[in-house]
């Protein structure tokens, strides 16, 4: 009794189920549906397709399924219905059917064969998912909607119409399609969405509809084959990606109508050889052109108020004249490694220079940066071999770690009065000859000055307090050096290797502490009368020649009577009536009068 209830339950649930629904399969593999509305058969699936409940599909049937004939009487194909079906090799769909629901053909690999009835009006979501056999189809103009993934993987396919009736193609509705030569999308498609023919690599040629508002996210992405691409006077956005990794594009023409440029949008982009970019355009974003190995010239219109970071990076050949006009940031990367670059003028909207901004760009020469700058970021101008020279405003408060390094055509920096660090590796490996450091520096970080060969002296202000671990070092021309009585600290190595380094003033009256490696060559040592003993009792300074000559700022000493008064001025220039007591400048050296 019990055993025949559960027969009973169970035949009752597959006629609710499957009420309006009979299937056969014959002994030649054919699956014949008949009815009118079939149910969905997942929702949720793993990769296996377990969750399926469409009765054909099990261990009994499935493997002999080879040709599926829908109808005439069902209205649609549920989701999951012929899933996995790897032996399927041809379908024919009623003309009946109004829809095909999600997934209802996926992994169905050797499906090659598919005849759609002219009422379809929307293919689902992943519907023919890696059906890698299908080499063509043809879509009715009965069809509205192409769902996400819908084509996706189908990489036998050659060729594809869609209809004047599509007005949506979905989320990598085509995407993998690499056999895919050629597209044409209709004027009645309003949008497509991201991705959907990325990685389409055998397409040549596509054209994009006046319809479109926006290309969104990666829907050209890895579309190597593409040679040219004309973005219709409708488009307002080019997404993130767009074209990125396109590398046999060539030419782009971009509207007017586009006022943004996406991240990555034409990124690695290889072949691109110039870009002309319309007075529209307000952003340019993250990357958008970085890896455009061949792109020599582009323009940067007023109207851009932002350029992403890195938007230009690695774009070895870009050797047009730059400005920046509108923009209130050079951002991180900008324009990292653009070699060939010979030229940027820098608007005063700009506030901050980035991290790495110009880093590489090894043939710009000269750079003017206004009085709107507060920020240079680290290694901002790094590896900028050509710049000889350079002016930093007293409106920088803040310069990054190596903002300089290795510009060895640098042989003059003008630093600014506001500036309170000179940073860790900031001028490492310059071609300076002379640098003045401003009295509102406190700290010279480690490895400031490394291998600054040029430089034959230096005069650190009253304001430094402390000189890091390896500032000078490998200073080869630098003869005399000195250090004021506000130092505290000298770091490890400081003066390492500073073969030429023969004068060395301290006016410190207490020896600061200093290890065996931070001077290795000891010549004169000029201290404040009355503080040669403290040397001499102090390790490693005493391997000097210590003198007792050094003045704290002072180059003469006189008497009042032996100046006369037509040539005595104030320390701040003020001329005096009588010879006066203390430091006056007098014929533009400064003079003690006791």
């Amino acid at each position: 009794m019990k055993n025949l209830l559960l027969v009973l339950l169970t035949v009752f649930s597959f006629n609710v189920i499957h009420a309006e629904i009979t299937w056969k399969l014959s002994s030649d593999g054919t699956l014949t549906i008949s009815g009118t509305d079939m149910p969905d058969y997942y929702i949720n699936y793993n990769v296996l397709g377990e969750g399926s409940s469409a009765p054909w599909l099990d261990m009994d049937h499935k493997d002999k399924i080879k040709k599926i004939v829908i109808k005439d009487g069902v209205t649609n194909i549920g989701s999951g219905a012929f899933y996995n079906c790897y032996n399927l090799t041809s379908v024919t769909i009623a003309n009946s059917v109004k829809s095909i629901g999600r997934c209802a053909f996926k992994h169905s690999n050797y499906l090659a064969s598919v005849t759609l009835g002219n009422s379809v009006t929307s293919i689902g979501d992943d519907a023919f998912y890696n059906c890698f056999s299908i080499t063509s189809i043809k879509i009715p103009n009965s069809v509205t909607s192409i769902g996400d993934g819908a084509f996706s993987a189908c990489s036998g396919l050659t060729s594809f119409t869609i209809p004047n009736s599509v007005t949506s193609i979905g989320e990598f509705a085509f995407s993998g399609c690499y056999r895919l030569t050629s597209i044409a999308i209709p004027n009645s498609v309003k949008n497509i969405g991201k991705g959907a023919f990325s990685t389409c690599t055998g397409l040549t040629s596509v054209t994009i509809p006046n319809s479109l508002k926006s290309i969104e996210k990666a829907t050209f992405s890895s579309c190597e084959g593409l040679t040219s691409i004309t973005i219709p006077n409708t488009v307002t956005s080019i997404g993130e990606n767009a074209f990125g990794y396109c590398s046999g594009l060539t030419s782009v023409k971009i509207s007017s109508s586009v006022t943004s440029i996406g991240d990555y949008a034409f990124q690695d982009c290889t072949g691109l050889t110039s870009v002309k970019i319309p007075n529209t355009v307000i952003s340019i974003g993250d990357a958008a052109f970085s890896g455009c190995k061949k792109l020599k010239s582009i323009n940067i219109p007023n109207s851009v108020i932002s350029i992403g970071g890195g938007a230009f990076y690695g774009c070895t050949k870009l050797s047009s004249a730059i400005t920046l006009n509108s923009i209130t940031e050079i951002k991180s990367k900008t324009f990292y490694e653009c070699s060939s670059l010979t030229s940027v003028t820098i608007g005063n909207s700009v506030t901050s220079i980035g991290n790495r901004a110009f880093k590489g760009c090894s043939s710009l020469k000269s750079l003017s940066i206004p009085n709107s700058v507060t920020t240079i970021g680290e290694e901002t101008f790094e590896g900028c071999s050509g710049l000889t020279s350079i002016t930093i405003p007293n409106s920088v408060t803040s310069i990054g770690d190596a903002a300089f390094y290795g510009c060895n055509g640098l042989a003059f920096v003008s630093i600014s009065n506001s500036l309170k660090t000179v940073g860790k590796k900031l001028f490492y490996n310059c071609g300076l000859t002379s640098v003045t450091i401003p009295n509102s520096v406190k700290s010279i970080e480690e490895k400031a000055f490394w291998g600054c060969e040029g430089l034959t002296s230096i005069t650190i202000p009253n304001s430094v307090k402390s000189i890091g671990d390896d500032a000078f070092p490998f200073c080869y021309g630098l003869t005399s050096v000195t250090i004021p009585e506000s130092v505290e600290d000298i770091g490890l190595c400081a003066f390492y290797d500073c073969s030429s380094l023969t004068d060395v003033t301290n006016l410190a009256k207490i020896p600061q502490i200093i290890s065996y490696e931070t001077f290795t060559e000891y010549g004169t040592l000029h201290v404040l009368p009355g503080c040669k003993a403290a040397y001499e009792a102090a390790e490693y300074w005493k391997n000097f020649n210590i003198v007792e000559d050094a003045t704290t700022g002072i180059d003469s000493v006189a008497a009042p009577a032996m100046i006369s008064e037509d040539k005595i001025f104030s320390i701040s220039g003020q001329r005096l009536d009588k010879a006066a007591k203390g430091v006056n400048i007098i014929n533009g050296k400064k003079v003690l009068v006791k």
